[in-house]
């Protein structure tokens, strides 16, 4: 493999250093990220991070250099994602902190590059007067490969909330043509593979409706509707090369699964195309560059994360595993007629590994590292366990141990993740590299109410925070201290959003097993996120979600039992969280000092709800570091 693009190592200033492993392998931003090709598959560009920085850069193939046409410093905007509108123009979503009439929320805009004149970079829009400021403007429905001067967007430009689908010209910052109305409760649309508008999708308060435009006769219908949290969830997923085929995932076995809808028929049969007998098929689709139509589905527990529906695509995946054994490998990106390919791999000794693929020429050519200060660095893979919860509920967690390198300690973490309605997967994550370089044995449970384990498992969490989902937490560090040479008196428990808060509630309910609690941006406080909630749009959903009864909120809330914790905290938050305000973490701090509790607070500033300021994420990883080695 030939490394010619080691130029991007010497932009960074990074190099391998010495055992043991600085702060900053972990803690700096990861070096690159989003590697796409674009469709004529001559450039390739990529988001890099460099001293707190970020830029989105391209590079011709073949060529020496690089063009960095975005910058930002991640504090006045962050570049959440971009996408190739053609072969001469990128679409950046930028994100931008927003802080109106008393209100903190992020607002997002599309960015145009034209890299024929990279530095007129400007808003996609410009709103026209009395036209309703939204707060997404970056929401594209479908890239219109056959003109490419346009796309299709859904914005609530005349109605808060109710999206309308324009075709906007990227050309003219004001050229846009209506293309649908919007309609009460509708919120995402989706186009055929024929880019024509066929399905929208909505909430009404907790009701989920689905509305489809049938092509013969020419109008909406409303075809499916459930409870949100009642009932089983229906996902579309993206239409077939026949515009008659939907791709769904619903419920099959108890269990997530993939069908295809025949919309040519009345009542919308479903045909099973693939589910997974123990997991939730979560994923999204893959879809051919060249034929349109669906070719596989992403499934985090299949070998490299893809399950393949067409041999032909199934027998290249297994080319590369050839080529690159015992790793993960992942096509991230492929060129319109499929011939030049963006491979991501990586395994426990190479974090994360670009390449540039090249099928005719049989070649691939290295392009950036993810984390350079990790490769070839001892780290230790994630292993998959299985442990019983007190009322006999079989859980999976994911286990890391300290590298072979690393004396190990006698302590140990559970670091619950967040959500709670999410999972831990298998495979690097520099979070939990992090602690296990420092000796630590950490375990991650995928406890009740995670998804990925079926419909019921994941509605465990629902109006339940504090309760069973709790307690499976300290029965995964009672099963790790059985299992692992590790004190039973030497567990902390650690966590961010969802994870913040059971630190914190277990500083409250659980001081046996957990010797000490750190929280990254809990909630302390149900109540307050509830009553805030009034001034949104999902005011219903998070009643449903977590529940409106004042006196059971105030009992699973952690800050209203500040006087019950024994055991020392450490308490870490961002001060402009858009997703879980400060409020929580100041207020939970001046509870316990008032207690005159064993507590420390670190406010991060600029901070935002997923570290994603490289200082404040040093800052947080440092302060995390102490904090352990004090109290464990």
């Amino acid at each position: 493999m030939h490394r010619f693009f080691a130029l991007l190592l010497l932009v960074t200033g990074l190099s391998v250093n010495a055992k043991p492993l600085p702060v900053e392998a972990f803690g700096l931003l990861p070096q690159s990220e989003q590697v796409k090709l674009s469709p004529s598959g001559n450039k390739f560009a990529f988001i890099l991070h460099n001293e707190g920085n970020s830029y989105l850069g391209v590079k011709a193939v073949g060529k020496q250099g690089v063009d960095y046409v975005v910058s930002t410093d991640n504090q006045k905007f962050k570049m959440d994602w971009y996408v190739w509108a053609n072969d001469e123009t990128l679409l950046v979503s930028s994100n931008y902190p927003i802080d109106r009439r008393g209100m903190k929320y992020s607002e997002s805009r599309l960015l145009k590059v034209d890299l024929n004149e990279p530095s007129d970079i400007r808003s996609v829009l410009k709103l026209r007067e009395r036209e309703h400021r939204p707060q997404f403007q970056d929401t594209i429905v479908d890239i219109l490969p056959d003109e490419p001067d346009y796309i299709l967007m859904a914005l609530d430009l005349k109605v808060a909330n109710q999206p309308d689908v324009y075709k906007v010209n990227l050309n003219s910052r004001l050229k846009r043509k209506l293309i649908q109305k919007g309609r009460s409760g509708i919120h995402s649309w989706l186009t055929d593979q024929q880019h024509r508008l066929r399905l929208g999708y909505g909430i009404d308060d907790t009701k989920v409706f689905f509305r489809l435009y049938d092509i013969d006769n020419k109008e909406w219908r409303r075809i499916w509707e459930y409870e949100l949290f009642d009932n089983p969830d229906i996902t579309p997923l993206g239409f077939g090369v026949d515009p008659n085929t939907l791709y769904i995932r619903s419920l099959h076995n108890g269990r997530y699964a993939i069908f295809t809808v025949d919309l040519a028929k009345a009542d919308l049969p479903r045909k099973l195309v693939y589910a997974d007998d123990n997991y939730d098929v979560e994923g999204a689709l893959i879809y051919s560059k060249v034929s349109k139509d669906v070719i596989g589905v992403h499934h985090g527990e299949a070998a490299n994360g893809k399950v393949f529906f067409d041999e032909k695509y199934a027998r290249f995946q297994k080319a590369l595993n050839k080529a690159i054994p015992d790793a993960y490998n992942n096509i991230m990106s492929l060129s319109a007629d499929e011939n030049r390919y963006i491979l991501y791999t990586s395994n426990p000794t190479s974090p994360g590994t670009y390449y540039l693929g090249d099928r005719k020429a049989k070649g691939l050519d290295y392009i950036l590292d993810e984390y350079p200060l990790l490769v070839e660095q001892p780290l230790s893979d994630k292993q998959k366990v299985v442990f019983k919860a007190r009322d006999g509920l079989e859980l999976e967690a994911y286990v890391t141990l300290p590298p072979s390198n690393v004396e190990a300690k006698k302590s140990a973490l559970v670091i619950p993740h967040g959500g709670p309605m999410v999972r831990n997967y298998g495979g690097f994550d520099w979070f939990s590299q992090f602690f296990a370089s420092r000796g630590y044995t950490v375990i991650e449970p995928n406890f009740r109410g995670s998804s990925g384990y079926g419909f019921e498992f994941e509605m465990a969490s629902i109006q339940q925070w504090g309760g069973a989902m709790q307690h499976d937490l300290a029965d995964a560090a009672f099963w790790l201290a059985e299992h692992y040479p590790i004190d039973k008196d030497k567990i902390c428990i650690l966590g961010a959003s969802y994870g913040g808060y059971a630190a914190m509630q277990a500083a409250v309910t659980q001081q046996q097993p957990f010797k000490c609690a750190a929280s990254f941006a809990g909630v302390s406080d149900l109540e307050h996120i509830v009553r805030k909630a009034r001034r949104f749009t999902n005011y219903e959903v998070v009643k449903k979600q977590l529940g409106d009864d004042s006196d059971k909120l105030e009992q699973q809330s952690p800050i209203n039992f500040a006087k019950q914790v024994n055991i020392p905290m450490l308490l870490i938050h961002g001060d402009k969280d858009r997703i879980v305000d400060v409020y929580h973490s100041r207020e939970m701090f001046d509870e316990l000092s008032d207690y005159d509790k064993e507590v420390e607070y670190l406010e991060l500033e600029n901070g935002n709800h997923y570290l994603e300021i490289e200082q404040n994420r040093m800052a947080t990883l440092k302060a995390f570091e102490a904090f352990l080695s004090k109290h464990l």
